[in-house]
């Protein structure tokens, strides 16, 4: 009886572990890349979803709610921006997570990208470790913005904000901000990484009313910097993009 009782357990196990797997649709037109990088999702304890087109994209992320989307910009039809702005655009979509594909790595690609929602972007050709490490790290962004908006208190690495004391602290000591200061950094840990656009710092520490330019938000950033001290790091410069919030001082680039 132990024996059957054991046997049970083990495949109840076993279908919980499955049932957890997270859900990534990959989205390219290239049949080639599709397999390849399923392949390699599977390997990785993920549940590959395969799309080549954009309708398809949109038809299956409505229907299989995937925890992530690896979404092509260059797809015939309906492109990849237009999946991505409906995508964002609808409640049932709204908070998927989306990494970029992109064949040049143009800058502009990048900023309206990122600007309509999407999360992070693997410029091709890429090395499907990059890829592999980008999808894990946004999926924990993901969980950790979740986590972070169910309280007032937002963390990362030595990093303390509290959002309703307007209070930040690193390493126990307490860090004066400006009200600009305080809502450009809340707005980059509240991103978990993402990449924001100075746009997008603008909209968020002054209100889309404001008129302020890219050059009045570096200032602020340099300042922020500063008085972080030791945790300086945290705030990274994504180059002709933007800015977004660092995990620890030796992650990659």
């Amino acid at each position: 009886m132990s024996r059957i009782n054991e046997t049970s357990r083990h495949a109840s196990a076993v279908r919980t572990t499955a049932s957890a797997k997270r859900k990534i649709l990959v989205v390219d037109d290239e049949k080639d890349i599709v397999d390849l990088v399923a392949y390699n999702l599977g390997r990785n304890g993920y549940e590959p979803l395969m799309a080549y087109n954009g309708n398809q994209a949109l038809d299956i992320a409505h229907k299989s709610s995937p925890d992530l989307i690896i979404l092509d910009l260059m797809l015939p039809g309906l492109d990849g921006m237009e999946v991505a702005r409906r995508l964002k655009a609808e409640a049932q979509t709204a908070n998927i997570p989306i990494v970029m594909l992109t064949a040049k790595g143009e800058e502009t690609d990048v900023v309206v990208g990122l600007t309509i929602g999407a999360d992070d972007y693997v410029t091709k050709p890429f090395s499907m470790k990059v890829l592999l490490a980008r999808v894990a790290s946004v999926l924990r962004r993901a969980e950790a913005g979740q986590a972070a908006g169910e309280g007032g208190v937002l963390k990362a690495g030595p990093l303390t904000i509290d959002t309703l004391k307007h209070e930040v602290c690193v390493d126990d000591g307490q860090v004066k901000l400006t009200l600009t200061e305080f809502k450009l950094l809340s707005a980059l840990v509240t991103a978990r990484g993402r990449v924001l656009t100075r746009d997008q710092l603008m909209d968020k520490a002054m209100g889309t009313d404001v008129f302020v330019t890219d050059r009045a938000i570096d200032v602020h950033i340099t300042a922020i910097r500063k008085k972080l001290g030791s945790a300086s790091w945290l705030v990274h410069t994504v180059r002709g993009v933007g800015y977004r919030l660092r995990e620890s001082p030796e992650e990659s680039e």
